[in-house]
């Protein structure tokens, strides 16, 4: 096990990449400052600070992107009270979870437990309760969650008013919907939404899940 003085990267750090992304940043964005926890989040991930995930775990709290609808983990904070190292404890299996949305989506780093490409982004989406491959790796991921492609994306999982209802939303709470969006009654427009926490809403889906067979959705 590698000691923090040995992850921390001070000839070749990723800092500067993540600063040009900011730099260059089309969405509104909060860039949260690194938690006293930030060594304990580096050591537990054993990630070098050349990396932008370890940068990110180490020199930010996290991301709080486009109005707060988009949340990237880092050493937590405040505003954003959970870490990329306790947020995965028991919790993931072979895969990162490095960020979420106020739809009750969630991102991960694949480290072989999703199938597909290992080093690869995907994306549990909550109106098809399927892990999608994004085909990109995490630093493109952070270029892309700060670019005008993020309202393409999430075409369909927006709703009149969204910005509106994310004022009352904490940044460890989501929208949870009923019907759910991957039946064929729900949908964002349509479907109730009550605020939950961030925690609940992936249990619900691990189990839902389960329910369905092996993470695949059926439409029922």
């Amino acid at each position: 096990m590698k000691s923090l003085d040995h992850l921390i990267d001070k000839r070749d750090p990723a800092l500067p990449i993540i600063e040009k992304m900011l730099g260059e940043a089309v969405l509104n964005y909060q860039l949260l400052p690194p938690s006293t926890e930030n060594g304990r989040v580096l050591s537990g991930l054993q990630l070098t600070t050349k990396s932008t995930l370890g940068a990110i775990a180490f020199e930010t709290g996290g991301l709080l992107i486009d109005h707060g609808w988009l949340r990237v983990l880092g050493s937590g904070h405040p505003q954003l009270p959970r870490n990329l190292l306790d947020w995965n404890g028991g919790r993931a299996d072979a895969y990162m979870l490095v960020a979420d949305d106020a739809a009750g989506g969630f991102f991960a780093l694949n480290g072989g437990g999703l199938g597909g490409e290992v080093g690869a982004m995907y994306y549990w989406a909550p109106d098809t309760l399927l892990w999608e491959p994004l085909h990109i790796a995490y630093t493109d991921f952070l270029g892309w969650t700060l670019s005008d492609r993020l309202a393409t994306f999430y075409d369909g999982l927006r709703w009149n008013g969204w910005i509106r209802d994310l004022q009352a939303l904490e940044a460890d709470q989501c929208f949870s919907f009923f019907p759910f969006l991957w039946t064929r009654e729900g949908s964002v427009e349509k479907s109730r939404r009550t605020a939950i926490d961030v925690s609940e809403q992936f249990e619900m889906n691990v189990e839902l899940a389960r329910k369905l067979g092996k993470g695949s959705a059926q439409l029922l």
